[in-house]
């Protein structure tokens, strides 16, 4: 793995920041973790999950009924990641780690598997944030070039017109590929996976197997492999697209940064690790309540990689203490109005770096 440091000695700004977050939960006699707002989050989108999924196999219903809820199928998917899973993964969900362990295996049941998304995302991706050759998300080539650092081919010039195809296969390739590919490797980008024991590599293939059985074979079983295959193909579709561009408009947008690690000068960076994870970070519709509750306070990125392990329930509020003291130390604090305004920022960042030598 290429050794990047951060240079932490003169963090005033992470200690203030930190110190007033502290503040507010204290005064305000809050915990970090998630309260009845996420608990009934979950109540409402893992049981939608399952009566779509009942709906579509066990109802008579025209076929572009059945098509339009394996979209909803897909999204609500999409919806349980981003705000049961994740906060569940990141331990912010409870107070209680085994009710955090075990919530956060809603990422097996949807395909993929817990265990190495948190090295992959809690450990690598939220500390070194945009750092190609270490971060994995966004190591996507040779289909698509996400900074200037990655080597370009000719095809990347049109990857903003079929980018978002890209993304409809995202989903799909995580859950039959990308994980397998990094169990086998034991490799996740640079970063060496050593950690594996007897337990994780049960539920592995146990959750592989079930989701081949519940996601494939029964669909194929009740309803025939055509209608199986369109939908599963639109499920996926959708969520991929839904994961995708949620995740990109956090990072890879206009105004984030980027840094190399193989190049000397970024392996030990002048700046602390908090100010990097701004730097490289963007929020967008911050005063969208909808997006915030579909998307589980993604649209706070900024505060989620500040404070990763405080629920996504509490982004809204400690955004204003996280802007203060940015202004504060004069670090500059990245974010779109709106999220219309967010995609049209990625794409064109796709189109630039894309084209860029």
């Amino acid at each position: 793995m290429t050794k990047v440091t951060f240079d932490n000695t003169n963090a005033q700004f992470f200690t203030a920041l930190k110190q007033s977050v502290d503040a507010y939960f204290k005064q305000n006699r809050l915990k970090k973790t998630g309260n009845f707002k996420l608990y009934l989050k979950t109540l409402v989108l893992i049981p939608a999950a399952i009566a779509l999924y009942a709906l579509v196999l066990f109802v008579p219903m025209s076929g572009w009924l059945a098509i339009l809820l394996c979209a909803l199928l897909g999204l609500d998917i999409a919806f349980i990641g981003f705000n049961v899973m994740h906060d569940a993964c990141h331990g912010s969900y409870s107070t209680k780690k085994w009710v955090n362990y075990t919530v956060g295996l809603s990422m097996n049941a949807i395909g993929s598997n817990a265990f190495i998304w948190k090295i992959k995302h809690n450990i690598i991706h939220h500390t070194y944030t945009n750092i190609d050759g270490v971060d994995d998300d966004i190591a996507k080539l040779p289909v698509i070039r996400l900074c200037e650092s990655q080597k370009r081919l000719k095809m990347h010039k049109y990857q903003h017109w079929y980018a978002l195809f890209a993304y409809s296969l995202a989903s799909l390739s995580w859950v039959l590929f990308t994980d397998f590919l990094k169990y086998f490797n034991q490799k996740i980008a640079s970063t060496p996976i050593n950690t594996f024991n007897t337990k994780e590599h049960l539920i592995f293939w146990a959750s592989k197997v079930l989701y081949v059985l519940f996601y494939i074979a029964v669909p194929i079983y009740l309803v025939g492999f055509v209608k199986f295959l369109i939908g599963f193909s639109v499920m996926h579709a959708v969520m991929g697209i839904t994961i995708g561009i949620v995740f990109q408009l956090a990072h890879a947008v206009e105004n984030t940064q980027f840094l190399d690690a193989n190049d000397d000068k970024h392996q030990k960076l002048e700046t602390g690790w908090a100010e990097h994870q701004v730097a490289t970070t963007s929020n967008f519709a911050t005063k969208n309540k909808i997006v915030t509750w579909c998307l589980g306070g993604l649209n706070f990125q900024v505060e989620h990689h500040l404070f990763p392990r405080i629920s996504h329930v509490h982004y809204p509020a400690i955004n204003k203490i996280v802007i203060e003291n940015c202004k504060k130390f004069g670090v500059t604090y990245n974010a779109y109005p709106t999220m219309r305004a967010a995609i049209i920022s990625h794409f064109r960042y796709m189109k630039y770096v894309g084209q860029a030598a």
